[in-house]
């Protein structure tokens, strides 16, 4: 359903099938998009769909050719799509305009059971207080450091009110979910609460050692035995990619035919080309050739300390590569250092360095870590994230039938 185009929407009155909900989510990104908010919960729809749940998509428009699903191709799958700019230095992806007027009319004639805000944008905030003013139960998802973005960008100032609005947010609804217990301990302790763990899973089909293809390491210019160091995600500050670079020409220095290779793209990439003119920039890939470039290297470093989760640690892990990472988000959550993967003190970069060293001089050592690597993330099959958040979502509509309306009370128009 596109609310541009027909601003009317249709009444629908059957009733959601037996044994199941009505699920309006609600999101400012949404797969072609790729980046870990959109891919992870894409898997959390497909997964309600695949439970029997009916699914009420709601995004901004990503383009100007850009359709709803119709109902008739994709059963179960019900999307509306409004208006959006584009986000300040991530011009590839859009926030929702304000929209509570509309949503309160869409949900008076489609009444979910649940509402699930997946972003915190005007999108996400017309459909807190819009889902408020209906009395709905609602669930919402912390999903990216916000507040902690602000200081690579030049205004750390705002960091203090970032969280204030964020908890703001948050509190309004019945549950927040995060992914992992010590941000659900950091976010306790800044004054969030009903907050519940709900982790992120990771396609261990699709991200497997046996992908790995030997004519794409020719192609990176690599001999058998050779090293490769890989880095997926946005090329920005707020990824730490100087140490990354640090971490890179120290290993150049011990092996010298070792191969950086850099997946995504951003603000960065330019400066990131002149220092590391040998390095291969292959833009931002989805689907089985970014399985392929995770099972092809050696060696993958992760030196973010700004992520909530960080699919792409899980990532590696499925695809049996061993990990450098801070001991935060994902590998705080998965990794133990010397057992699956290498895990530092949060900070601490010339640990990180070292690590990557040591591990870049160990093909063994690499290898055994990989492989304890893909044996964790077996344990994350995304049929069990789903009903860690079925079984959240259950709760909150069970919480706020006893409550008889929103978590802060009603909103108005």
């Amino acid at each position: 359903m596109d609310t541009d185009a027909n601003p009317e929407f249709e009444v629908d009155n059957f009733p959601a099938k037996q044994r199941s909900w009505r699920v309006a989510v609600v999101t400012e990104t949404y797969p072609p998009e790729v980046n870990g908010v959109a891919l992870t919960l894409a898997r959390l729809v497909e997964g309600l769909r695949g439970n029997n749940h009916d699914v009420q998509l709601i995004r901004p428009r990503q383009s100007g050719t850009d359709q709803a699903s119709q109902d008739a191709l994709r059963p179960g799958f019900h999307e509306v799509l409004m208006r959006g700019l584009p986000i300040p230095r991530y011009p590839e992806l859009r926030m929702g305009l304000p929209s509570k007027g509309a949503l309160i009319k869409l949900w008076q004639l489609r009444r979910p059971d649940v509402v699930h805000i997946a972003t915190e944008g005007p999108l996400g905030w017309s459909a807190l207080r819009a889902a408020l003013y209906l009395k709905l139960p609602i669930s919402t998802d912390y999903r990216t450091n916000f507040q902690s973005y602000s200081a690579h960008y030049g205004v750390g100032f705002l960091q203090k009110p970032i969280m204030g609005y964020l908890r703001k947010f948050h509190n309004r609804a019945h549950c927040t979910m995060v992914p992992t217990k010590a941000l659900q301990g950091a976010l306790a302790a800044a004054g969030f609460h009903q907050l519940k763990v709900v982790s992120r899973g990771v396609d261990t089909a699709a991200f497997d050692p046996a992908r790995r293809q030997q004519t794409l390491r020719e192609q990176w210019g690599l001999d058998t035995g050779d090293l490769a160091v890989l880095s997926v995600g946005r090329l920005a500050p707020e990824k730490n990619l100087t140490l990354l670079v640090q971490a890179y020409q120290e290993i150049k220095q011990r092996v010298p035919r070792a191969r950086l290779v850099l997946v995504g793209h951003g603000p960065m990439r330019q400066a990131l080309q002149a220092q590391c003119p040998d390095a291969i920039f292959t833009g931002q890939l989805r689907g089985s050739v970014l399985a392929e470039h995770y099972a092809s290297v050696d060696l993958f470093l992760m030196p973010s300390m700004t992520e909530t989760f960080g699919n792409v640690t899980t990532e590696a892990m499925a695809s049996g590569l061993p990990v450098v990472a801070f001991n935060d988000a994902a590998a705080a959550e998965w990794l133990v250092d010397e057992a699956n993967g290498r895990v530092v003190a949060m900070g601490d970069a010339e640990s990180f360095v070292a690590a990557a060293l040591a591990l870049a001089a160990q093909p063994a050592v690499r290898a055994r870590l990989g492989q304890a690597a893909r044996q964790t993330a077996l344990q994350l099959d995304w049929s069990r994230i789903v009903q860690q958040f079925e079984a959240v979502l259950q709760a909150v509509m069970q919480q706020a039938s006893i409550n008889g309306a929103g978590a802060s009370g009603p909103d108005r128009p």
